[in-house]
């Protein structure tokens, strides 16, 4: 979910700058492997503020925006809160280089940037992206959340024929996500929107709100105002000539927001889950931040429960200053120990615990954390295709896939399928680990029988 796609885009990303700044910084983070980065930075100066944007050629994303860049007196801080990670750095004017340390989580690694480009050796092959022209019609588009007060920008692919026709609606995963979804050298939303559209499906997918084209400002969004956007989608679909019925395809984040929009609008006619949950955004936090520690403790328990008290402590319906010194007052007791034996420095154990504390507290979070989607599905009677993969290492399918089984079945659906399908990861992959650094050495962006089961069973219940 959030946290983890977080960690996939800051695995990979990190950010940078120096004297004056502005321009193309490069450096190389060892996480297990050396993974070259390259960064297009455009500083636009304001005092010691700068305006940042990044790209990351190797992940094919673009237009990251870091929630602030200062660069003081030779320490650069980049506050990338919103996308989960800090960097700090100091300027060594004698190498031109700035040397410093990229923080996400309890992970700090060190990562010097450079004014010189390297190179990306990675040449990977996609063969399921299509190749224009499309057989299809393709229309660039803009619609409007007025509560937010947001455009949305997005891409609207119709079958060339006359006569109505279903449509869906894609809901991407956590964190800024473009239109295409562009995940680990992946596109999932064009090869499913291509793939769909051939078969007869209208289908509408868009950049996020404060990513891409749209507007808004992505850091202060919660669930529950993702899911805004997607009522907007709706909106603008029922504006349209030759609009069947609509449909919600949601994956990760986005299949738990498909359940709570389709409670607020009773134009959704179906709902397809991939790769959802179907338990607590708590339990959901737990389990990963076990699963992405990055680093040994010497007691599982007292971590776990160390966790799970964080958690409670950032979600409580308390003033936001109380919350932060809670939290600092239980890391120092119950983290820090653990930290000292491995961070021989107590300005890094610092700088995690500040960082910690900024992530655990964001909106997104704090709402995520009192979110369980069973609550939604229990009220849905449309027709609902849940599916995971049995190798997902982000959301774990028997759990979630009994929450949501257990929770349609409280609602008395009639028509849901749950299925966990052998062999597949988060992505839809065939796979051989399902672990995240997989999903980019894998020429497939999703496995072709999926894509054959997503199109038949709209098409079943679109008649």
């Amino acid at each position: 979910m959030k946290q983890i796609i977080t960690h996939l885009i800051l695995l990979f990303s990190i950010t940078t700058y120096a004297q004056d700044i502005s321009g193309k910084w490069s450096g190389i983070i060892e996480s297990g492997k050396s993974e070259p980065v390259v960064f297009n930075f455009t500083f636009e100066k304001i005092g010691e503020k700068y305006s940042t944007i990044i790209d990351i050629p190797a992940m094919r994303t673009t237009n990251l925006k870091p929630k602030e860049t200062v660069f003081s007196k030779a320490v650069l801080v980049v506050d990338g809160s919103n996308l989960g990670f800090r960097y700090q750095g100091n300027f060594n004017k004698d190498l031109s280089q700035i040397e410093g340390t990229f923080t996400e989580g309890l992970n700090a690694l060190p990562l010097v940037l450079k004014k010189v480009q390297i190179e990306t050796e990675h040449t990977f092959k996609r063969p399921q992206e299509p190749v224009k022209p499309y057989p299809y019609i393709e229309e660039e588009i803009t619609f409007y959340n007025k509560e937010a007060n947001i455009t949305l920008s997005g891409t609207l692919t119709l079958p060339s024929k006359t006569g109505k026709y279903p449509i869906v609606i894609l809901i991407s995963g956590s964190g800024p996500q473009d239109r295409d979804e562009t995940f680990y050298e992946h596109k999932p939303f064009l090869v499913l929107s291509d793939y769909l559209t051939k078969q007869g499906i209208g289908v509408l997918r868009y950049d996020d709100r404060g990513f891409g084209k749209s507007t808004g400002d992505h850091s202060l969004a919660t669930t529950k105002d993702l899911a805004s956007d997607v009522l907007s989608a709706i909106d603008y679909l029922k504006s349209r000539k030759n609009v069947g019925k609509i449909g919600l395809i949601g994956h990760s984040e986005g299949a738990i927001i498909a359940p709570m929009v389709s409670n607020l609008n009773k134009n959704v006619a179906f709902i397809i889950m991939l790769g959802g949950s179907g338990i607590s955004g708590s339990d959901v936090s737990l389990f990963l931040a076990k699963k992405t520690r990055g680093f040994p403790v010497q007691d599982e328990v007292a971590y776990e429960l160390a966790i799970k008290k964080a958690i409670k402590i950032a979600a409580a319906d308390k003033d936001l200053t109380e919350i932060k010194k809670e939290l600092r007052i239980h890391y120092n007791e119950a983290i820090v120990p653990m930290l000292k034996p491995i961070i021989n420095s107590d300005s890094k154990i610092e700088t995690i615990i500040s960082n910690l504390i900024e992530i655990r507290t964001t909106p997104w979070n704090r709402y995520f954390y009192n979110y369980n989607p069973a609550n939604k599905l229990e009220k849905i009677t449309c027709p609902v295709l849940a599916l995971n993969g049995s190798k997902d290492t982000q959301v774990e399918p028997k759990i979630n896939q009994e929450g949501i089984r257990n929770a349609l079945t409280k609602a008395n659906n009639k028509d849901f399928t749950v299925n966990e399908i052998p062999n597949l990861n988060h992505l839809f992959q065939e796979c051989e680990t399902g672990e995240m650094n997989e999903y980019s050495t894998i020429d497939q962006t999703i496995a072709p029988f999926v894509l054959k089961q997503l199109s038949d069973w709209i098409l079943a219940h679109s008649k």
